[in-house]
C-alpha cells in the first residue's frame, strides 16, 4: 500500500487506506452490528461470523501474500481494528491479538519451516492466541509459574494460564513457560502449543463486565508433551518476544479504544439531533454542543498518537514510547467517551435497550489488558527520563 509522507497530516490517509478502512467499516455495520444484542448476551460470536472475518482477509493482513495473506502493514491491522471497534470492540479483539500479537511474533521469531506451516492456517481458517498471563503474573508479566521441563524430543508443559484472548477460538496458542523459575526472566521460553495436543484444555470461561462476545479462559497443561520443532525461537528468549510483540500489541489496543470512542461519539451526536426538549433538538442546547466537541477534540488527538505510533513502527522507526503513550491515551479517552455518550442518551443511555451502556463497559478494559495505565506510565516515564 502506499502511505501518507512525514509532510501529510498523520490523520490522511492514502487512496488505498482509506477504502480499506471503509470496506471494514461497512462489513462492521452490516454484518456485525445486527448481531450485537445476541453476542453480548450469550458472549460468544455469531454462527459463522469468525469465518466472515477470516473470508474477508481480516485474519492475515501481515502474512505475505506467498503465505497466503494480505500482503498489507501494521498500519493496515490497526486500521481494520479501529474500524470494527466503532461497532463492537469485543470482536476487534479477534482481530487484534490475532494479528498484532501472533502473527507478528511468529514473522520474527518462527522458523521457515513454522511460518510455511502456520502462516497459511492462520490467514485461512485458524485463530491465534497469547498465552502469556498466569494468576499471579500480571503486571509482573515474568513472574510465570507455568513449567517447561526438557524431556527426549520436546518439552512437557504444566501449569494454568488466566485471562487468554480468543482461547474459546483458537487453534494456535503462543505459550510462554519457565524452564528453570530460579533462573528468573532468563528462563522464559515460547512455544507454539496446538488446540487438540494431548495434556492441554481450554478451561473456564470468564463472565465479564464487557467486550463479553470475545471468549477470555483459563488454559490447563498437565503432563503436555510439545516437540521441539514447536519451540518459538531459542530457549530462554521468551521474554524478549513477549516484550517485543506487546509493543505492537499496545497500538492494536490504542486502535480499538480509539475506535470504540469514535462509536460512541457517532451514536451521541446522532441521538443529540434526534432528542428532542423543551421544543427542540437537545443538540442545539450549548451543554451538549460543548460536550460532543470535547468528545471530538480528545479523540482527534488520541487518532494522531495511535496513527503516529503505528506508522513509526512500519517505517522502522523507535516506537516504544509513542505505542505507551497511544495506549494509555486511547484508553483514558474512550472511558471519558464513553460515559458522556451515556449522559447525552440520559435515561436512555442506562438500559440495554440502547447502545450507549455497552461501550461504556466495553471500555474499561482499555485501562487493564496489555498493561495497565500504571504500567503505560511506567513505561512513558522510563523513556522520556532517559532522555528519548
Amino acid at each position: 500500500m502506499t502511505h501518507a509522507t512525514r509532510s501529510t497530516p498523520l490523520t490522511q490517509l492514502s487512496e488505498e487506506e482509506s477504502l480499506f478502512y471503509s470496506t471494514v467499516r461497512q462489513f462492521a455495520e452490516e454484518t456485525i452490528a445486527p448481531k450485537i444484542r445476541a453476542m453480548d448476551d450469550e458472549q460468544q460470536f455469531a454462527q459463522g461470523l469468525v469465518e466472515r472475518i477470516f473470508g474477508l482477509g481480516l485474519m492475515g493482513i501481515e502474512i505475505p501474500e506467498e503465505l497466503g495473506g494480505a500482503g498489507g502493514t501494521f498500519f493496515d491491522s490497526v486500521l481494520a481494528i479501529e474500524a470494527i471497534s466503532t461497532v463492537d470492540a469485543g470482536v476487534a479483539v479477534l482481530v487484534d491479538v490475532h494479528n498484532t500479537l501472533c502473527i507478528n511474533a511468529l514473522r520474527r521469531w518462527a522458523s521457515e519451516a513454522q511460518q510455511r506451516h502456520w502462516m497459511p492456517r492462520l490467514a485461512t481458517d485458524t485463530v491465534g492466541a497469547y498465552a502469556l498471563s498466569e494468576a499471579g503474573s500480571g503486571s509482573d508479566a515474568f513472574a510465570l509459574q507455568t513449567r517447561a521441563e526438557a524431556v527426549p524430543g520436546g518439552y512437557r508443559l504444566n501449569g494454568r494460564k488466566l485471562w487468554i484472548s480468543s482461547a474459546r477460538e483458537a487453534g494456535l496458542f503462543i505459550v510462554f513457560a519457565t524452564l528453570d523459575p530460579a533462573a528468573g526472566y532468563r528462563s522464559i521460553t515460547a512455544f507454539l502449543v496446538e488446540k487438540g495436543t494431548p495434556g492441554f484444555t481450554v478451561g473456564r470461561k470468564e463472565d465479564k463486565l464487557g467486550i463479553r462476545a470475545s471468549s477470555t479462559c483459563e488454559l490447563i497443561f498437565d503432563g503436555c508433551e510439545i516437540p521441539e520443532a514447536n519451540l518459538l525461537g531459542e530457549p530462554g528468549k521468551g521474554y524478549k518476544i513477549a516484550i517485543e510483540t506487546l509493543n505492537e500489541g499496545r497500538i492494536g489496543i490504542g486502535a480499538q479504544m480509539l475506535g470504540l470512542a469514535e462509536g460512541a461519539w457517532a451514536h451521541a451526536a446522532r441521538y443529540a439531533r434526534e432528542r428532542r426538549q423543551f421544543g427542540k433538538p437537545i443538540a442545539e442546547f450549548q451543554a451538549v454542543q460543548f460536550a460532543l466537541a470535547e468528545m471530538a477534540t480528545e479523540i482527534e488527538a488520541a487518532k494522531l498518537m495511535v496513527y503516529n505510533a503505528a506508522r513509526l513502527k512500519d517505517a522502522g522507526h523507535p516506537f516504544v514510547r509513542e505505542a505507551a503513550m497511544a495506549k494509555y491515551f486511547a484508553s483514558q479517552v474512550a472511558e471519558r467517551v464513553a460515559s458522556q455518550c451515556v449522559e447525552v442518551f440520559g435515561g436512555n443511555g442506562f438500559v440495554r435497550d440502547y447502545p450507549a451502556e455497552k461501550y461504556y463497559r466495553d471500555a474499561k478494559i482499555g485501562k487493564i489488558y496489555e498493561g495497565t495505565s500504571n504500567m503505560q506510565l511506567a513505561t512513558i516515564a522510563k523513556q522520556v527520563l532517559g532522555g528519548r
